[in-house]
């Protein structure tokens, strides 16, 4: 079976064929084992004719050698020269010259090692998976009494849906019946709950609670927020660095040492059996089984550590970064504000104006809410019934206390509405902040800190001497005079702020062009740009899609497991290195007893075999403790 077959079957047929070719590499394996034991058997212990006992070899050969002989000739067309060439070529020779058994082994070689590597991979498409089995397939359309099922593609603005209890939201829009709340962490990446009463903006792909709610749609589906972030995640994807594997690096410069010595050897002495030899003990198996060893041991010490290796190609590419990306909340500060410093216009307490602020804030989703929910619990201020609170995107938030309006938004925006009061307000400062009008009159502003880790200006210092990391750099979606103050604090002079999605995105695939890159994050809004990277890491437990879309997810809050993850691919590296030029060391040895006729082709295979076992061995090493600090 090959790729053109899949794409030349009906459709059914085709899907069974994919499934099928997908696991080509086990089933090879397998059946390779199975015709080895069955040949042994009869040729050993059944005394069969030797004919008759090549037979389980022959359908080896022919179902498992037909697949690589294929690859073989399609990278000879294509001038690529990797790992596998050496054992397509034996195989080839194997069955000219009637070494069937050896011919096997290698079928059993080659696809077992190509097992192992698909086993450790993802698929490259879980992030996009992830984002659509979020949406419903239908929406329940209220139009006067009657409510029915629509699809979500039938769904206009303006048209009432009802929101079931735990159902995912089909559109954004507004609330305008009940009151609830709904879990948005799966695209906001904060994890909490946010209340939604009438006039309250909802999400779509966000999870309803115990509550039936009445939403206005206020965007088709297709042009929903959840819609966006999917199609920038899909271009993202289709434009992610693919990395050669180590193993094809190394083979194709091992490949035509091995490929001259075995001409050589049958040019000056006229045997093809010293061809085979050469060819046998040559074929990279160091390559094609320690090194996915080698992964698999760090992924596993990796998993040890509270570090989830989606790719375990990350493992080799993080070595190779040169460029470290960072998020600003949450990754390089612990994404939980306080509120630091109040200022008030005359006439108005403290306690008045956060409790005030804190009863629509409740209702918000913003991040700075929880900040000043906790302010208003530490001094057990009692919050008020809050009526007709709305949050619409670049507006801030607004409600109704006590027959009061309310506006908390950004200092812009109260300068943009020339509401009375605001030529009063201090000037800006580092840090975050947020403004408040009452009854259409400013008369507060609210500023907030966010720490940076305790660990984050040692490990950016560590990043440079230790790891080779040549540049340091935030990318951030928070207004630039916080991320700078931020930047100053840890020490990165490279500072990009108030940036979109796309605009994140559009910057690391730049960087990634100029040298290969690290992106942490821990916010959906950075899922796009972790695809991008050539390797993306995502902190913390925040947003299922981020997780989804990172090569690696860091499951505790810290950066000193980004350190820790470093080591471990630099470790890895090294052994899968040592484990791969050992074995092709000895396997150089080898090839000058097998070229002077001091080695026939089952005396190479032997001796090949005994090589595995050593990088092999070594390859484990990979999965034991190493001594990895901060300090290492």
């Amino acid at each position: 079976m090959t790729p053109d077959a899949l794409t030349s079957a009906p459709a059914g047929a085709r899907a069974r064929l994919a499934r099928l070719w997908s696991r080509r590499s086990t089933i090879i394996a397998v059946l390779a084992v199975v015709a080895i034991v069955a040949h042994l058997a009869m040729r050993y212990g059944m005394r069969w004719e030797p004919r008759i006992a090549a037979i389980p070899l022959f359908v080896a050969l022919a179902v498992g050698g037909a697949p690589q002989v294929y690859g073989l000739i399609r990278n000879l067309l294509r001038r690529e020269f990797g790992s596998d060439l050496l054992g397509g070529i034996s195989i080839v020779t194997s069955v000219v010259l009637g070494e069937y058994l050896a011919g096997t082994i290698i079928v059993l070689m080659l696809a077992g090692g190509e097992a192992l590597e698909r086993g450790a991979m993802g698929r490259a498409s879980s992030a996009l998976a992830a984002l659509a089995k979020r949406m419903p397939a239908v929406a329940h359309r209220k139009r006067g009494d009657v409510t029915e099922d629509v699809p979500l593609a039938d769904l206009a603005v303006g048209d009432t849906v009802v929101l079931h209890p735990h159902e995912i939201c089909p559109a954004d829009g507004t609330v305008s019946e009940g009151r609830g709340v709904m879990d948005e962490s799966y695209l906001t990446g904060e994890p909490f709950r946010a209340t939604k009463t009438r006039g309250s903006a909802v999400m779509s792909g966000a999870v309803n609670g115990d509550a039936v709610l009445t939403v206005v749609a206020t965007r088709i589906a297709a042009d929903s927020r959840h819609a966006r972030i999917m199609e920038v995640m899909r271009e993202s994807e289709a434009t992610r660095p693919q990395l050669r594997r180590l193993a094809d690096q190394l083979g194709a410069a091992f490949t035509p040492v091995a490929l001259a010595v075995a001409v050589a050897a049958w040019a000056l002495t006229g045997e093809s059996s010293r061809f085979l030899a050469v060819i046998v003990i040559a074929t990279p198996c160091p390559l094609l089984l320690a090194i996915p060893i080698a992964i698999i041991g760090s992924v596993s010490r990796c998993a040890k550590r509270a570090i989830i290796v989606r790719n375990p190609v990350a493992l080799e590419r993080v070595t190779g970064c040169r460029t470290a990306i960072f998020d600003k909340t949450g990754t390089l500060t612990y994404g939980d504000a306080r509120l630091s410093d109040t200022w008030l216009a005359l006439g108005f307490g403290e306690d008045e104006v956060l409790e005030l602020v804190a009863s629509v804030e409740r209702y918000s989703r913003h991040p700075l809410a929880r900040a000043i929910l906790a302010e208003a619990a530490s001094r057990k201020l009692t919050l008020r019934e809050a009526t007709e609170v709305n949050e619409a995107p670049g507006e801030g938030l607004r409600g109704a206390v006590a027959g009061r309006t309310l506006r908390v938004t950004s200092r812009a925006r109260l300068v943009a509405l020339h509401l009375p009061g605001v030529e009063a307000l201090p000037p800006p400062s580092a840090g975050l902040e947020c403004a408040v009008a009452l009854d259409e009159r400013c008369v507060a502003l609210l500023r907030f800190r966010d720490e940076p880790r305790a660990e984050s200006v040692a490990f950016l210092g560590h990043l440079g001497p230790r790891h080779g990391y040549s540049r340091a750099m935030i990318v951030s979606g928070d207004r630039d005079a916080e991320t700078r103050d931020l930047a100053a604090r840890v020490g990165i002079t490279e500072v990009f702020s108030e940036q979109s999605p796309e605009q994140k995105l559009a910057l690391v695939r730049a960087e990634t062009a100029r040298a290969p890159t690290l992106y942490v994050g821990d916010g959906i809004n950075d899922a796009p740009a972790m695809l991008a990277a050539t390797v993306g890491m995502s902190i913390g437990q925040g947003s299922d899609v981020t997780s989804e879309a990172a090569s690696v997810v860091i499951m505790d809050s810290s950066l000193q497991k980004v350190d820790e993850f470093i080591h471990i691919g630099r470790r890895m590296r090294a052994i899968a290195l040592q484990s791969a030029l050992g074995g092709m060391a000895l396997s150089l040895v080898g090839m000058v007893f097998a070229a002077t006729g001091h080695l026939s082709a089952v005396g190479g295979a032997i001796a090949q075999e005994a090589i595995d076992v050593l990088a092999v061995l070594n390859a484990l090493r990979a999965a034991f403790p190493a001594h990895v600090t901060h300090d290492s």
